[in-house]
């Protein structure tokens, strides 16, 4: 006889709480095997293929393409019959954080209600604090809903003691929104409050300040409504994390021009003696970890808890790339012991992974310093926001024909300008002059950089 068994969104790591679903890669209906990559997902670091630890015949899938799903709510369900129901010695497949090798537990039965189902789809499944799934496509092609009693209203009064909260979407929810959770009864185990609970005090919250207003007149509401576009996926792990760095870091921009004429005439020289070629990024990469060695103080970040400056003793280079699915940066780990031509080629196979969306959670996180090259969109400066919790950023616009005098005369020579956003709390103007400085140099005489080699 089958077992129907529930397979949800693992933890994909690096703390990430929800994933978007981009497409699925099973049907209803459709076998799979153990191991096989059910549905490809969008998280706040990469794109990522999810392989299920079940094999049997997909009985629903849960969320259409385009949803957000929190870490531990249904992605499907997989009808294991005796011939490939998993024995309690083997366990599941490969394993993703967040399920693991045991036999899947019992399924508990589930008390159906005639109260009417959350419209959003969110009600709390079984008191744990887990989201319910959205509308579920069965083998038949019908829609299936969970349906779940409605929580009491919430409290005015405070509660005493602790908060009965387990789940971080949760509280999050009521972080966002500036809800206060002890004013909430909840309606779990032991008052265990849930998502379904905090939605419904922020709907009678909204409802009570949303006081009738009189209409205007057909005449004068012809303004148009607009395109709303969904802050979520990576664009909305940028558009957090680039608040976040603004509310916290008291940066400050330096910059100073150069005559890069010299650094290009030793690139197209060492291209010209060998191969493969030099790109310029992986030039100004080698000039950063130089200047790094220099002045360490700008490879580091601040310890908020501890009151501390934490300085590091290896370079991970982030570099921002452009995407179709918006602003993402790669880091080049190690940076400080690779050469030119090292350097090169893992900035190629970063870029070429970034406009696939193949960049693993890895590639995305634990850069200790930025190279911006905003050069390429043809703009010659900008003041950037620096990368949290990192202590600096270099920015690099565009190299381009300028008069420049050289040598006592007119010229007209490649120039381009530099600035360095750093987190004043690690250091001094004097410290980011001199980096900025070294760069400079280093950029107009690419000999300087012998002394360091």
């Amino acid at each position: 006889m089958a077992q129907v068994l529930e397979f949800k969104l693992p933890d994909l790591g690096e703390g990430l709480t929800e994933a978007v679903i981009v497409t699925w890669l099973v049907q209803v209906g459709e076998v799979v095997a153990i191991d096989q990559p059910v549905v490809e997902v969008e998280t706040a670091k990469a794109m990522v293929e999810v392989p299920c630890p079940y094999g049997g015949v997909v009985t629903a899938r849960f969320g259409e393409e385009g949803t957000e799903l929190p870490v531990g709510s249904p992605l499907l369900t997989v009808a294991v019959g005796e011939a490939t129901t998993l024995p309690e010695a083997e366990g599941s497949g490969n394993v993703l954080v967040g399920y693991g090798t045991g036999t899947p537990p019992a399924r508990r039965r589930r008390v159906r209600s005639t109260a009417p189902e959350r419209a959003n789809g969110t009600a709390d499944r079984g008191g744990t604090g887990e989201p319910a799934p959205h509308t579920a496509l069965t083998e038949a092609g019908t829609a299936s809903h969970t349906r779940v009693p409605a929580p009491p209203a919430p409290s005015t009064a405070l509660t005493e003691g602790p908060v009965p909260v387990i789940s971080p979407l949760v509280r999050r929810l009521a972080r966002d929104n500036d809800l206060d959770l002890r004013r909430l009864s909840g309606s779990g185990p032991d008052g265990l409050i849930l998502r379904a609970d905090v939605e419904d005090a922020l709907r009678v919250s909204a409802a009570r300040a949303a006081a009738p207003a009189p209409k205007a007149p057909a005449t004068t509401s012809n303004a148009p409504a607009g395109t709303r576009v969904p802050l979520k996926g990576i664009r909305g792990a940028v558009a957090d994390k680039l608040s976040r760095s603004r509310r916290e870091i008291p940066d400050a921009t330096c910059w100073v021009d150069a005559d890069a004429t010299e650094l290009m005439r030793a690139r197209t020289a060492m291209n010209a003696a060998a191969s493969p070629r030099i790109s310029l990024l992986a030039l100004l990469a080698r000039i950063c970890t130089a200047a790094l060695a220099r002045h360490p103080e700008l490879n580091s970040y601040v310890d908020v808890e501890a009151r501390e400056i934490v300085q590091l003793d290896h370079v991970h280079l982030g570099f921002a790339a452009q995407t179709d699915r918006g602003l993402v940066v790669p880091v080049v780990r190690d940076a400080h012991t690779r050469d030119a031509e090292s350097l090169t080629a893992e900035f190629a196979r970063l870029t070429e992974s970034a406009h696939a969306g193949t960049l693993t959670p890895t590639d995305l996180t634990g850069g200790t310093f930025t190279l911006n090259n905003y050069g390429v969109f043809g703009v010659d400066g900008s003041t950037p926001i620096l990368n949290h919790p990192e202590a600096a950023m270099l920015g690099v616009g565009r190299i381009t024909p300028k008069p420049w005098v050289h040598e006592g005369e007119l010229a007209v020579r490649q120039v381009v300008q530099l600035s360095l956003t750093f987190d004043h709390r690690v250091c001094d103007g004097g410290t980011a002059g001199g980096f900025l400085r070294y760069v400079a140099d280093c950029v107009e005489q690419p000999t300087v950089l012998l002394r360091t080699l």
